[in-house]
């Protein structure tokens, strides 16, 4: 059963992760989910593949009514990010779903209508939450040709996608990142595999050092806060990925 844990709150300005599920399949990957609100507005981030929507629908909705959903971040076009569109749609039907413009026309696969979509170009775009602005930040080739991690300069939180993602074994189940030289060996074989170009990741970790994150928010895996994020780009910087490590 996946579980909510709220990760920041400031008034009406809320983070809150739903957390990998230790009883899912083995077949299917384990994902997290964040929802963040402000004021009227509730956006959920990469919410999930239709397998495991149930398990999603049921933690989201412990915090919020599904319908007040009234934004979706697509930070790519993995099944296990947004193959549950149709199903979300279903309960908001005037959800507005923002990803790359390079998925505009193979989401809708998915679900959706072409006002459901809100492209957003390579450089990057805001994305408003009532009075907050969130930014999507270009993270291309990692390992999508076309994804955007979501940041929040009011939370200081990045919500990092793939970038970070570890395989925790199903016996460990911690929230943070606590023993990050324990940690990172459940990222590496992911990271080096699956970032296609160390040009590309050069170019996010010169883009995210400029940013002031105090937690890093992967899809897969546990949270990274305080020293351990600028620990996480170091290690990352540090390492050789793409076609040369096959």
């Amino acid at each position: 059963m996946k579980r909510v844990e709220k990760i920041f709150e400031n008034g009406d300005h809320k983070w809150s992760v739903v957390a990998r599920d230790p009883k899912k399949p083995d077949y299917l990957i384990d994902t997290n989910e964040y929802i963040i609100q402000k004021g009227s507005d509730t956006l959920l981030t990469d919410p999930g593949g239709s397998e495991i929507f149930p398990a999603v629908f049921s933690a989201v909705t412990d915090l919020v009514d599904a319908k007040e959903i009234t934004h979706l971040f697509a930070s790519h076009q993995d099944p296990d990010i947004i193959s549950s569109l149709a199903l979300w749609m279903e309960l908001t039907p005037d959800v507005k779903c923002y990803l790359s413009r390079l998925w505009t026309t193979f989401v809708p696969h998915f679900g959706g209508t072409d006002e459901t979509f809100v492209s957003i170009p390579d450089e990057g775009k805001d994305i408003f939450l009532s009075d907050l602005i969130l930014r999507a930040v270009p993270a291309h080739y990692l390992h999508s040709s076309g994804n955007f991690n979501l940041y929040d300069a009011e939370a200081k939180i990045l919500f990092s996608g793939d970038l970070g993602a570890a395989m925790i074994p199903h016996d460990q189940d911690y929230l943070f990142v606590d023993d990050f030289d324990q940690h990172i060996k459940y990222a590496e074989g992911f990271h080096r595999r699956w970032m296609g170009s160390n040009s590309a990741k050069n170019d996010w970790c010169a883009r995210v050092r400029e940013l002031d994150i105090e937690m890093m928010c992967p899809q897969h895996g546990a949270i990274y806060r305080g020293e351990n994020v600028t620990r996480f780009i170091d290690w990352f910087e540090s390492l050789e990925v793409g076609l040369k490590t096959l």
